[in-house]
């Protein structure tokens, strides 16, 4: 099922830290499933439970050039490179805006699939910079947080 993403640089649901999710139940899987279908239908390429009024540390990406969507519960970076790069972001909580940001270009993440396992990864690129964002969303933090100052560009957004 398709829910609004919340909106809202100051939105309190935004901006609180959310609690660790526990166990991976039917709850938990419609909660991914909903998700997931939020972010394809607003055309995006990562979101965070937070972004669907939930708090709870839970994210969905899209992997593999975006053809393929990948859950990760209670995700954590334990590593990331010293290389970094600065690359435009935006994000579905703050329609219009867009801004430079500079991310890790590879974090090493351990999270709990849609199964119950503990897993961890190496992302690189593009995906790793998905895993910053939306671990930052299961933080409080914006992308808006990371974008220097007098760079940050808004454009007007139609009404749907």
């Amino acid at each position: 099922m398709v829910i609004d993403i919340t909106k809202g640089e100051n939105n309190p649901i935004l901006r609180k830290k959310s609690p660790k999710h526990g166990k991976v139940t039917k709850k938990t899987l419609k909660l991914l499933k909903d998700m997931e279908d939020s972010m394809i239908a607003t055309k995006g390429v990562g979101i965070a439970a937070p972004q669907i009024g939930v708090n709870t540390c839970v994210v969905h990406i899209t992997v593999n050039d975006g053809r393929d969507t990948f859950p990760m519960i209670n995700p954590e970076i334990l590593e990331r490179s010293e290389e970094t790069e600065v690359e435009t972001e935006g994000c579905l909580s703050l329609p219009g805006k867009w801004g430079p940001v500079e991310r890790s270009i590879w974090v090493k993440a351990k999270f709990t699939n849609d199964k119950g396992e503990e897993r961890v990864m190496r992302f690189e690129g593009f995906e790793a910079r998905i895993v910053q964002h939306e671990v930052d969303h299961i933080n409080g933090l914006l992308f808006v947080d990371h974008v220097p100052k007098g760079k940050l560009k808004i454009e007007s957004v139609e009404a749907e």
